[in-house]
This record gives C-alpha cells, structure tokens and sequence, in this order.
C-alpha cells in the first residue's frame, strides 16, 4: 500500500474542510442529506454524499486519487459517536 505525505497538518484539513462546507456547500445538502456522509477534496471542492462512508469516499477517491481528503455527516458536529447522542450542528 502506498501512503502520501499531505503537506496539511490535521487541523488545517478540518479547517480548510470546515470553511469550504459552510460557504460552499451546505446550502445545496442540507436539510435533505442530513445525516448522511460528506465527503470532500479540500483542494478541488468536489465532493461526494452518501450513507455509506467508505463507499462515499471510494466514489470521490476513483475521481481524485490523490486529493486531500476531509469527511463529515451532514447536519452533525461530528461523523461518529461512542455510546453518545449526535450532536446536530447549529451553525
């Protein structure tokens, strides 16, 4: 398996991942995809929705091999949670 070094930290691909959803994208997946996977290349701006998280990044990932990655559920604070509750976004 062949890992690539991203030239962003962790931090800077949420942020960049954040930015590009909430001035972008949001307005064209929200409230019908709510709950479903996003999951976008923080450098071209395309993206993939989805209720299947790998399969959503797989689909995104066959169109840009070596994009840089950033993945979310629509609607939520966080994509996953650990015997918790989802936490809707309100932003």
């Amino acid at each position: 398996m062949n890992v690539q070094q991203s030239r962003y930290s962790a931090e800077e691909i949420g942020r960049i991942g954040e930015d590009i959803y909430h001035r972008d994208i949001r307005s064209h997946v929200m409230p019908q995809h709510k709950g479903e996977f996003l999951v976008l290349d923080i450098e071209t701006g395309d993206y993939e929705v989805g209720t299947d998280d790998l399969a959503t990044e797989k689909r995104l990932r066959a169109r840009h091999p070596n994009g840089v990655l950033y993945g979310m559920r629509v609607g939520y604070t966080s994509a996953y949670t650990l015997a918790g509750r989802m936490v809707e976004d309100r932003t």
